[in-house]
């Protein structure tokens, strides 16, 4: 899988680009706030339909000088290749309004394409995969369990709007500081609606965490030359209420016997709705959502201990990175998706200059052998020998930012 053509309009910093695109390595080079992040970015786009670094679509719309006018919109046009099937995506980011797809010149829904391109972006940011909050971690298994299988980006849409209803509804009692009947008796209809589609949420993020396992182990050890174990575990909120005991995440046999019972939807989601009408008083008193999907985690350990706190900023990093390069090699290898040519696009967003020498021969001998590499870099020396390839360069005018080879 590949992007043979991509097309940009008023997206970012990129008032027109047209670019031709190969197989194999592509370097864009460009010192800060030319805009070669800005074009993978829109090429990552298009695979989840979210951005790695904007909270809103209305960022991505280019911004004009005071005084002129400003565009509606931006449009991000690619063709991707899969053996020789290429497939037209086109997305319509129109501020303020529904974005509007279309899939080979037909009308389509957005959502209807993801799954087409895939891509795995490792980029700076993904440092917050290892500091901050769970929620991160539950986006990111949440992107690839849409990756997988791209129905679920609907199941993911219900439950948020699910849990946002609910809590509506919570702060409303708590504001009446009464639990009526009535009241009791809506928050049980929610309550049912919120533990299936969550129990669906659940069970694919444990089917991704099972998946990626032994490749985080793989790639950790490739990037860290072996020195720590790292591993993986989902703790599910529901198994905390319940009272069970986290397994010791070294002892493998455990931590999949916690984890095998939470991929059984219909028995997950009695568990849930069982466990949401115990929490009743407490989540009234509080106005919140207590147990479910959006309360779970991903934890990360080196050896027997939480990376969180415990791992050093080098150790940090090699973990982000084995994380971004076990989603690559998952998906690399699953053999039901395109016949097996589901190969992701590799982008590789300005990470060379902050790694150290071992780091960056390993993440270069790992990403030499991608179908599709795209890396951007501040200057041709960040860019490892071992990915040379196409070299464009990105500067920016008054016009907007321009690539030249």
């Amino acid at each position: 899988m590949y992007v043979s053509d991509l097309a940009l309009d008023d997206f970012r910093s990129f008032h027109q680009l047209v670019l031709t695109l190969e197989p194999g390595p592509t370097a864009f080079i460009g010192p800060n706030g030319q805009g070669k992040t800005n074009l993978v970015e829109a090429i990552a786009y298009l695979s989840t339909l979210s951005s790695h670094r904007a909270g809103t679509d209305a960022a991505l719309v280019r911004r004009t000088a005071p005084g002129t006018p400003q565009p509606a919109g931006a449009v991000i046009r690619a063709k991707v290749v899969h053996g020789e099937r290429p497939s037209v995506l086109e997305l319509e980011l129109i501020a303020g309004r529904a974005n509007r797809a279309r899939l080979n010149r037909a009308n389509a829904r957005p959502r209807d394409l993801l799954g087409i391109l895939r891509t795995v972006v490792f980029a700076p940011e993904d440092l917050a995969l290892v500091r901050e909050q769970p929620s991160v971690r539950r986006r990111f298994l949440d992107d690839l369990a849409v990756t997988l299988r791209p129905t679920l980006a609907g199941v993911r849409a219900e439950h948020d709007k699910i849990l946002a209803q609910r809590a509506s509804l919570l702060k409303s009692a708590r504001a009446a500081r009464a639990s009526t009947a009535s009241m009791l008796s809506t928050l049980e209809v929610w309550d049912a609606q919120l533990a299936a589609a969550a129990a669906r949420l659940i069970a694919a993020r444990i089917d991704v965490v099972q998946r990626l396992r032994p490749w985080v182990a793989d790639c950790y050890g490739r990037v860290s030359e072996g020195r720590t174990d790292a591993r993986i575990a989902y703790r599910a909120s529901l198994l905390a209420h319940e009272g069970a005991d986290e397994p010791d995440p070294a002892d493998a046999a455990a931590v999949l016997a916690a984890e095998e019972p939470l991929r059984d939807v219909p028995a997950t989601a009695a568990r849930l709705e069982a466990a949401m009408g115990e929490l009743h008083a407490r989540e009234i008193d509080r106005g919140a959502n207590l147990v479910g999907a959006h309360r779970d985690e991903l934890e990360l350990f080196l050896d027997a201990l939480p990376a969180k706190g415990f791992a050093s900023h080098g150790e940090q990093w090699s973990l982000a990175l084995a994380l971004r390069l076990a989603s690559y090699e998952m998906l690399r290898h699953d053999v039901d998706a395109y016949a097996g040519d589901g190969e992701p696009v590799l982008i590789l967003d300005d990470v060379f200059a902050s790694l150290d020498d071992a780091r960056r021969r390993a993440l270069a001998g790992i990403a030499a052998d991608a179908q599709q590499v795209l890396l951007t870099a501040a200057v041709d020396d960040d860019v490892p020998a071992a990915l040379a390839g196409r070299r464009f360069h990105v500067t920016r005018t008054e016009s907007g930012s321009q690539v030249q080879p």
